[in-house]
């Protein structure tokens, strides 16, 4: 990564502004994810032990659309994070004006405050400068470590950066470092797994891949648009039809690296209570019926792709997971990647419902790693420049 870290900086007296990712889920006002909160830890705690004045945390919560919606305040959060690294963590009921400004300057001798939802304000997402400027009042020095917004051009994340001194936290470090050396040095054979619903949502990402994977193997509803193209009878299966002359381009031009669903899982009903069928895709989905997950020969398939790679990424279930008749294909891609992995293998989760997924089997801690920003590393992987990214401080 060719940007300064928080590595190349002397905290010592310093108020400190981080930008870091607590969109983390709420329920009756208690986080019931913390996922995103340890994954910043590692930043605060490093910083903490230099002795700045003072650290204050930033973050967005949810889209409260510029109104104070309590359902989307920061407080639970900053009570989980006071538990997780055993030290009081001081919140403030707003981000920017006097209240916040008056509780930067209250804590002192390396103490830790969480400001409440930037997006409280409807600037922070225009990337309005009144709002960077007021934000960047609170430190001296501004840390990014938000990799789940990296792709959005806020005021929280881009704007503050003109007014400070701006470097990258470890998250944010770690993550760029995995997924641009998996792009752009993968150890060989590297092999992508491509699932979700549709081919539109992915389509530069999976250009992108093709030029750079051994195989890419699809499943979900991108592999029912594959199999509509190739010719095979899909039923009521979800199919991306505005992407059906885009996919037989692929396939004529990247025939040889598109690994393709042989057989499914179908359903009569999108449920746990569905009747369900393993179908052969050459003989067709029967009218009704609809492909919910791979089948099992193409299961073995994947698993024997995947067992002779080096690198993979995975980026979108290749099933309806979240319905227990449905979760096969993906458990098992989940369960091959953590086998994998304890052999060498570099093993890289993209995010979003690829990453639920290997954290609903309890799989997330045996892969090499598992992204925190879905639409962020889906950016990533297209090639393109993330924004909160390119207004740190070169290297």
């Amino acid at each position: 990564m060719n940007k300064l870290t928080i590595r190349d900086v002397d905290f010592a007296g310093k108020r400190v502004l981080i930008r870091v990712d607590f969109n983390v889920p709420l329920e009756n006002g208690q986080v019931t994810d913390d996922t995103r909160i340890r994954a910043s830890i590692p930043t605060i705690a490093y910083i903490a032990q230099q002795k700045p004045t003072s650290i204050t945390l930033m973050s967005h919560l949810g889209r409260p659309d510029g109104q104070r919606d309590p359902s989307m305040s920061l407080q639970p959060v900053a009570e989980r994070l006071a538990q997780l690294m055993n030290t009081q963590v001081t919140f403030v009921e707003d981000c920017i004006g006097e209240q916040a400004q008056a509780a930067v300057q209250s804590v002192t001798d390396g103490g830790i405050l969480l400001l409440e939802n930037t997006r409280y304000y409807k600037g922070d997402e225009k990337n309005d400068p009144q709002v960077s400027e007021a934000l960047a009042k609170h430190g001296e020095v501004f840390v990014n470590d938000a990799f789940g917004t990296a792709h959005r051009a806020h005021a929280s994340n881009v704007g503050v950066a003109k007014y400070l001194p701006a470097y990258a936290g470890f998250l944010m470090e770690k993550e760029i470092d995995y997924l641009s050396k998996a792009i752009e040095a993968p150890e060989r054979p590297f092999v992508g797994i491509m699932g979700g619903a549709k081919v539109s949502d992915k389509v530069k990402v999976i250009e992108n891949l093709l030029d750079k994977v051994d195989m890419l193997l699809v499943g979900g509803g991108i592999a029912n648009t594959f199999n509509t193209a190739r010719g095979y009878a899909m039923a009521n299966s979800l199919v991306d039809r505005d992407a059906l002359d885009l996919v037989r381009g692929l396939m004529e031009k990247h025939g040889d690296k598109i690994v393709i669903p042989d057989d499914s899982v179908s359903g009569d009903a999108f449920n746990e209570n569905a009747n369900t069928q393993v179908v052969d895709l050459a003989n067709g989905i029967p009218a009704g019926w609809e492909s919910f997950d791979i089948g099992p020969k193409t299961i073995e398939k994947y698993r024997a792709i995947l067992s002779a790679a080096k690198t993979v990424i995975w980026n979108g279930p290749v099933g309806v997971f979240e319905i227990s008749i449905y979760a096969n294909g993906t458990n098992a891609i989940a369960q091959t990647l953590a086998e994998i992995t304890e052999l060498g293998v570099k093993t890289i989760i993209g995010g979003g419902d690829s990453a639920a997924a290997i954290e609903k089997v309890g799989l997330a801690e045996r892969v090499s790693h598992v992204s925190t920003g879905g639409g962020a590393s889906l950016e990533l992987l297209e090639g393109k420049a993330l924004p909160g990214l390119v207004a740190l401080k070169d290297s």
